[in-house]
């Protein structure tokens, strides 16, 4: 953690468990709670960085799976980290990539959303894990496979074989340069069982 890198808290509700108080980072500081504008690529789509300003916002949040894909990291710490590259100066954030996990692999070639109106059954076995193997994706559907220390997946750009585990993860997000990291997470549907969500919990807490 930067030694710059600091939460206060400034005020808390005296009947609820509310809070706001205050990030600093060496880019800038947030105050919380806070709306977090969307960035996937390092662009907030139909706006420009100086008029996020403008509108009141304090950090973007980008996605570490895309631009790990498309410029590549690299790139993006050779410009200096993504808010140079992205022309934000302020503190900027980086998810994990676990929803990517998610999109491209239970939720691949379905219409699943984060969200369901339907109760969880609660004794459906738990499914076992299985190591990234390219007959048993193709056979699924899917582009991603989850195993014990990560998930293994392919590109939905050009089809090549890639790897993310809970290290290679937060390697990217510090190469990528933000202020505020993400621990890599499972992301699973909420019509997966009961015993599945606890797994796919247990295993996130194991990552982090």
């Amino acid at each position: 953690m930067r030694s710059d890198f600091s939460f206060k808290i400034e005020t808390r509700s005296t009947s609820l468990k509310a809070r706001a108080g205050t990030l600093t980072t060496s880019h800038g500081v947030i105050h919380t709670p806070a709306f977090a504008p969307v960035g996937t690529k390092a662009g907030v789509k139909g706006i420009l960085p100086e008029q996020l300003k403008t509108l009141g916002a304090e950090v973007v949040l980008a996605n570490t799976y895309h631009l790990y894909l498309q410029p590549g990291e690299k790139i993006v710490k050779n410009a200096g980290g993504l808010g140079k590259f992205m022309g934000w100066e302020g503190p900027t954030m980086t998810d994990s990539g676990g929803f990517q996990v998610f999109s491209l692999g239970a939720a691949f070639g379905k219409t699943v959303s984060k969200f369901t109106r339907f109760n969880l059954v609660e004794n459906e076995p738990v499914s076992t894990a299985s190591i990234y193997d390219e007959e048993i994706a193709s056979q699924h559907g899917q582009l991603a496979v989850i195993d014990e220390e990560g998930v293994s997946f392919t590109s939905h750009l050009d089809g090549s074989l890639h790897r993310f585990t809970p290290e290679r993860s937060v390697e990217l997000q510090h190469a990528l340069g933000a202020d505020i990291f993400f621990a890599f997470d499972e992301c699973t549907a909420p019509t997966e069982s009961y015993a599945y969500q606890k797994e796919a919990m247990e295993r996130t807490h194991r990552w982090a």
